[in-house]
């Protein structure tokens, strides 16, 4: 969905006869800067290696929020035991007793209730397993996005749009803009300005 819609054009510099191709080529240029399909709050699953000696995994889209009518922006989550290595584990009874019942490499589930978290820097802090094991990787499901879009991104959609009407290549009347053309003059229309707006909404991964 675009960001600007033409009742608020005015409000942001733009004139209220701006059609609506320039706000939904902004739109998907946003989405694409910051490497995620939307700002609202939508859903997201991630597989995430954990560091050996942490219980801690960071998520790439922030902030989490949650999705009406949950309460919380955890939605499901599994953990997968690993075998340790050398000097990880030092009660060795206790590994045994793992390995008697093959729990390294199987996935189980986690109560997300038991899931500590940070809604701005995603930060999950694990749960402790009764045995002691680590956990290798989790697998999560969850919601991130924006509950409101913001005057920043509202700002930086309309930026956009200005810079690329100031383009001679795009501010053609007869011409229709589409997400190929705004990603080819992507350097120029991002501006330094439009930048610092979006950054606190960039994916914390590539891809």
């Amino acid at each position: 969905m675009a960001y600007l819609q033409p009742s608020v054009y005015t409000n942001y510099g733009l004139p209220a006869a701006t059609t609506a191709d320039w706000i939904t080529a902004a739109t998907a240029l946003i989405n694409s800067y910051c490497r995620r399909p939307d700002l609202n709050v939508i859903q997201y699953t991630e597989r995430l290696r954990v560091t050996a000696g942490s219980q801690t995994v960071h998520l790439s889209y922030l902030p989490l929020a949650p999705l009406a009518p949950a309460t919380s922006p955890l939605v499901s989550m599994q953990g997968r035991y690993a075998r340790p290595r050398r000097g990880e584990m030092v009660d060795t009874p206790m590994l045994e007793m793992a390995l008697a019942f093959s729990l390294p490499g199987q996935w189980t589930n986690l109560d997300p209730t038991t899931v500590d978290f940070d809604p701005n820097t995603g930060e999950l802090t694990l749960p402790w397993n009764l045995l002691g094991l680590p956990y290798n990787e989790v697998s999560v499901t969850y919601t991130a996005g924006l509950s409101t879009i913001g005057d920043d991104v509202l700002s930086a959609c309309a930026q956009i749009v200005r810079n690329a009407q100031a383009q001679p290549a795009l501010n053609a009347s007869s011409s229709k803009l589409d997400t190929m053309q705004m990603q080819y003059f992507s350097s120029s229309l991002i501006d330094e300005t439009v930048q610092a707006w979006l950054r606190p909404y960039i994916a914390n991964r590539l891809g």
